[in-house]
């Protein structure tokens, strides 16, 4: 009987007897090890993917547990770029105590047949695969991408351990398995032909130019794509993102609306079409002398010296597992007189974990009664759903990976009332280990004549209910411009069951004019869109608001997938909302106001 059969079928016997490797520690393992224990689970791991790293504190969770059962555990780093190195210290950063085995031929990914990081292969004491696939349904597949669910509800491996144990059948042997494909060694040794597509004159250029910004050492992305080597390793995967639109990450339907960034981060249908073909014909390098130089990116404060830098009181301590974290840190700022503002820029500390981030105006100081009842321990306060916890008098502005700081149009500032307080929300999401982060903005106070503020407009439907199983229902809303106005920017929000949400203008002569039209919402990436000109909305104006939802078993993001029930406007991220911000300046406002800057603390602090 061969060492390793899969369900459908049997491995040659010649490559199941030769299954045989050392650990990172030295120490060698064959068939007799297989056939020492009651059950052996191979979990596929990799440095750089998201996910698998995510799922570091549950595989070492399912090891201490079922160690103890006579099940032995094995880690296998089976993608070719990666380094024996950054392997061992993925493993001790994550704090993964079973053993790790470098496979960087990737014989073992190949006899076991994984693909993808996380992956698990569960092989009984005869060296029969038992189980394949996921870990558990933390993870959802969407057409764009994979998201976290609100809660796991299936332990598919834990459930088929203990299958193999209690002498069982496992129920579904072969489960979809999600995240990163493993990465082999690309086949240069292919003849280049004429027209055939290289990273060097083709691929690097485009990478240059729309990914590179956040896919380079030090940024958000979590894996860098500077050198043929680490495209090449990345090729499946850039392919697959591309060709369905999530990255570069642009939720902005194009052509819809005219925005600062559209140009920069959304691929055109020739540049995908390239990156396609030359995936699949084998990923040549071509001539690297030649390849493009890494562009270059400013450091430090974009905009120059902050006039004033805020950040929490003390750095905040992250998790290395569970859901996404929204930490709303109050900031107070000492304002004794009103202060007018033309920008702002954050610096968030630890991009591995800092999604986005969003800074509030509380002018009602309602923020200080949300952190009393905080009681973790740590600064600030959690809220959920994405706002933090109550209706902010204005939005200062934020931070999305690529976004660029802007500052308003000349003569126009934004108004921080005296003595309100700012409300510093960071977006955290988890990448399997304890992180800390200590997240900083800096305000660029208005030194010139003031003319126009920018003001906040609502487009809002409070009064919704989406029924349980509606799987399109729609949403609307409307706000008249109550006199002659322009359009700076905007910030859409909804929330899990979110599916599309479209804005327009009427003009008072019956002219439709486009604002923003997201097709297929996103929860995880909201960000203020800059028109890139003002848009003229005369008195009398309709903005109106189209939303749609999906609160149907069909929804991966819904948080009861197989008994939704009515959903409405609430801060929960559970509760849903249909909305967006404008900020708007007046077309007849002449302040001719010179701004008096505010006499600063040392302190950001309360």
């Amino acid at each position: 009987m061969s060492a390793f059969t899969l369900m459908a079928g049997s491995l040659p016997a010649a490559r199941a007897a030769s299954l045989s490797f050392r650990d990172m520690a030295g120490k060698t393992y064959s068939q007799k090890s297989i056939s020492s224990h009651k059950a052996t689970v191979f979990f596929f791991l990799s440095c750089q993917c998201p996910l698998s790293n995510l799922y570091s504190p549950r595989m070492e969770s399912l090891y201490k547990v079922f160690s103890h059962h006579g099940v032995q555990f094995f880690g296998i780093y089976s993608n070719y770029e990666e380094s024996g190195s950054a392997e061992k210290k993925d493993a001790r950063d994550h704090g993964l105590t079973f053993p790790v085995v470098r496979d960087a031929n990737g014989s073992i990914a190949k006899l076991l047949h994984a693909s993808y990081t996380p992956e698990s292969v569960l092989v009984d004491q005869k060296g029969s695969i038992r189980y394949r696939g996921r870990i558990d349904n933390k993870v959802a597949a969407t057409p764009q991408a994979y998201t976290l669910r609100q809660k796991t509800t299936s332990k598919d491996l834990s459930g088929a351990i203990w299958d193999v144990l209690e002498g069982k059948q496992v129920a579904h042997p072969v489960l979809l398995s999600f995240g990163c494909a493993i990465r082999r060694a690309p086949d240069v040794t292919a003849s280049s032909r004429i027209g055939t597509l290289t990273y060097a004159h083709d691929i690097a250029p485009i990478l240059n130019r729309r990914c590179v910004e956040c896919h380079r050492a030090g940024q958000v992305a979590p894996f860098v794509l500077t050198s043929y080597k680490q495209a090449a390793a990345w090729a499946q995967d850039i392919k697959r993102y591309t060709q369905n639109g999530y990255m570069p990450p642009w939720e902005p339907t194009p052509g819809y609306g005219d925005f600062v960034g559209e140009h920069t981060y959304v691929l055109t249908a020739q540049e995908k079409a390239k990156i396609a073909k030359w995936v699949d014909t084998g990923t040549l390098p071509g001539n690297l002398s030649q390849a493009p130089p890494e562009p270059h990116f400013p450091s430090g404060w974009q905009l120059g010296k902050p006039d004033a830098v805020y950040q929490a009181e003390s750095p905040y301590h992250l998790a290395a597992d569970g859901s996404d974290v929204y930490r709303n840190f109050v900031i107070h700022t000492h304002f004794h007189q009103n202060v007018w503002v033309r920008s702002l820029e954050v610096h968030p500390e630890n991009r591995l974990v800092v999604h986005h981030v969003i800074v509030y105006i509380d002018g009602f100081r309602l923020s200080p009664k949300m952190e009393a009842s905080c009681h973790d321990g740590q600064p600030g306060y959690t809220s959920s759903g994405g706002g933090p916890g109550f209706l902010p008098t204005g939005l200062l502005g934020g931070w999305a990976p690529g976004n660029a700081p802007e500052f308003d149009p000349n003569g126009v500032a934004m108004l921080i009332p005296k003595n309100a307080l700012l409300v510093l929300q960071v977006h955290y999401h988890k990448d399997g280990k304890p992180e800390t982060d200590h997240t900083s903005f800096g305000i660029y106070f208005a030194h010139h004549t003031i003319q126009k503020s920018a003001n906040m407009g609502l487009v809002a439907n409070f009064s919704f209910s989406i029924p349980p199983g509606a799987a399109h229902y729609k949403v609307t809303a409307q706000m008249e411009i109550p006199q002659n106005a322009h359009l700076l920017n905007i910030l859409p929000h909804m929330h899990l069951l979110g599916q599309e949400m479209k804005l327009w203008a009427v003009l008072p002569n019956g002219t439709d004019k486009p604002i923003i039209w997201i097709k297929h919402w996103d929860f995880n990436w909201q960000r203020t869109y800059w028109l890139r000109r003002p848009m003229e909305l005369p008195k009398g104006t309709i903005v109106h608001l189209k939303a749609y939802y999906n609160n149907s078993s069909s929804n991966p993001f819904n948080p009861h997938p197989s008994h939704p029930i009515a959903v409405g406007f609430g801060e929960e991220t559970t509760d849903e909302m249909c909305l967006a911000f404008l900020t708007l300046t007046l077309d007849n406002e002449r302040l001719n106001l010179q701004p008096k800057l505010p006499a600063l603390q040392q302190t950001a602090f309360k």
